[in-house]
């Protein structure tokens, strides 16, 4: 007979949520069996202000750190976000969980949707500084009401009472972690809770490139003491290595920042085949900061002038920056008719084709620039790829939370794009062709003095080395997705760049450097 441990949780019904899924996993992997101890913790007991006007600190895991430390329990489940940067002496994380879900989801009324264009205020019910920085910062390109002033008002208590909130009017929209209600939603009993509570609302994902969740969000930590090798064994079954790595980096970038729940700077780190991308943006000491870089790329020491394979940028015009006018992208009318209740836009070259087709249906989004794009047109917009290609999407369909809020949304999807492109989420809606224009001589002059080509698609390099095949010999770069790989499997000896517009702005190691 296997032994039974004793687990220490906070008794909120997320806490014990999760608590339960990764006491079911241990137990499928190892036979243990396990019994809850519910230990409340100071931050449960007073919801009335926000965490960081609260004195003290450990708020949700002080009265937990106790009962491991006087053996009462044998470990305990903590989301990681909780932990404080200094931890008591004694006690060690034994495991890190796999977190599929870091994102921050917006929760809007659908009352608050109707008459956007007499939205003059948009009140977000959040208490952490964090988002309160950035929502203030950033939301209202998200919104297809560019001119209402969005302004945060607190909110506390379980994730029930935040909703009922939401329903009941106090706020025209509420922001929670995604992982969070992940948890709740692939529970058979909260689930049921969740179907009605969510029934006349919206969502939106919101992209970590403009909204980065807090350090560790989305990830729970397994604690023991660090002399307990049985539970330090047996913990070792649901550990994450990736998530460990990222995790690990956002605590680190927390620290360096004070750390605390007064923070008002987000963090997210997502591991890739080419290194850890770095999300950073907030106030710290009453600036901006916005430290979002790439590591494990090479350092880029891109030499001008710079050829960029984007129509002109009018807000960005340099004597030394050459932009597209060979391969052009003119909108077309398309053969086919909308078939899915999911539209994946790919670029602003589709908005023609929306403007003509749309049937409230859900739209995503291929990053957070044609997101803002779409807003501006009037559309609201569920989420995007955050430019992490359509495998962000294929997970992000598969969500049990965004299935309740969403029916058919892990149905194939209409993409619109154009008709050479390849995709893996439904069906191909042909809105623009690529032609072939003709360029003058003028331009064909700056080409020959071109020294670095930054590439948007493989093709746009076929076209410009086939007519120009002296542009081979140059230096080459391009961003970290589909066109990285395409031009690699090529032959290109090409160079990923994180952020093209720090190189613009100066920074020849836009890939590496963080200043904090």
């Amino acid at each position: 007979m296997h032994k039974k441990f004793i687990v220490g949780s906070r008794g909120s019904l997320l806490a014990l949520t999760q608590c339960n899924q990764i006491l079911k996993e241990l137990t499928d992997k190892t036979g243990a069996q396990f019994h809850i101890e519910i230990i409340k913790t100071q931050g449960d007991l007073n919801t009335s202000i926000p965490l960081w006007q609260m004195e003290g600190e450990n708020f949700f895991t002080k009265e937990l750190d106790q009962a491991l430390l006087t053996k009462k329990v044998d470990f305990v489940v903590h989301s990681y976000k909780d932990l404080g940067s200094k931890r008591p002496e004694g006690i060690t994380i034994g495991a890190i969980t796999k977190r599929y879900f870091a994102q921050d989801i917006l929760l809007v009324s659908k009352n608050a949707m109707t008459n956007w264009e007499d939205k003059e205020e948009f009140l977000v019910g959040t208490s952490s500084p964090r988002r309160c920085a950035n929502i203030e910062h950033h939301l209202n390109k998200f919104l297809p009401f560019n001119n209402a002033r969005v302004k945060t008002s607190p909110l506390r208590g379980n994730v029930n009472t935040r909703i009922e909130k939401l329903i009941e009017g106090q706020y025209d929209a509420i922001v929670l972690a995604l992982a969070g209600l992940e948890r709740l939603a692939n529970n058979e009993e909260s689930k049921k809770v969740l179907d009605k509570l969510l029934e006349n609302l919206d969502y939106m994902v919101l992209p970590q490139s403009y909204f980065p969740s807090s350090a560790s969000q989305g990830a729970l930590a397994l604690e023991c003491l660090e002399r307990n090798e049985e539970i330090l064994d047996l913990l070792k079954n649901v550990h994450h290595n990736n998530t460990s790595e990222e995790v690990k980096r956002e605590r680190k970038i927390f620290n360096e920042f004070g750390g605390g729940c007064h923070l008002s700077v987000g963090i997210n780190v997502r591991k890739t085949e080419l290194g850890f991308m770095n999300f950073i943006e907030g106030t710290f000491e009453e600036k901006r900061i916005n430290n979002s870089v790439f590591e494990g790329l090479d350092e880029v020491h891109v030499e001008f002038p710079l050829f960029i394979g984007l129509p002109k940028d009018k807000s960005e015009i340099r004597s030394d920056v050459i932009y597209d006018e060979l391969l052009i992208k003119h909108p077309c009318d398309s053969p086919h008719k909308l078939e899915s209740s999911n539209l994946f836009v790919s670029s602003s070259y589709c908005f023609d084709y929306i403007l003509k087709n749309y049937k409230d249906q859900s739209l995503w989004a291929a990053g957070a620039k044609t997101m803002m794009g779409l807003a501006k047109l009037g559309y609201w917009v569920n989420g995007s790829s955050d430019s992490f290609g359509e495998d962000e999407l294929l997970h992000l369909r598969n969500s049990a939370l965004l299935k309740i809020m969403n029916k058919q949304i892990d149905s194939p999807w209409n993409v619109l794009t154009h008709k050479s492109s390849k995709t893996v989420l439904g069906k191909i809606i042909d809105c623009y062709d690529r032609k072939i224009d003709v360029v003058s001589t003028e331009f064909e002059k700056s080409l020959n003095k071109t020294a670095s080509f930054f590439w948007t698609s493989a093709k746009q390099y076929q076209v410009y080395t086939d007519k120009y095949p002296f542009i081979k010999e140059r230096k080459h770069y391009c961003g970290l997705g589909k066109t990285f790989k395409a031009l690699k499997e090529e032959g290109v000896n090409v160079k990923p760049i994180f952020n093209l517009n720090l190189i613009l702005k100066g920074n020849q190691n836009a890939n590496t450097d963080r200043n904090v």
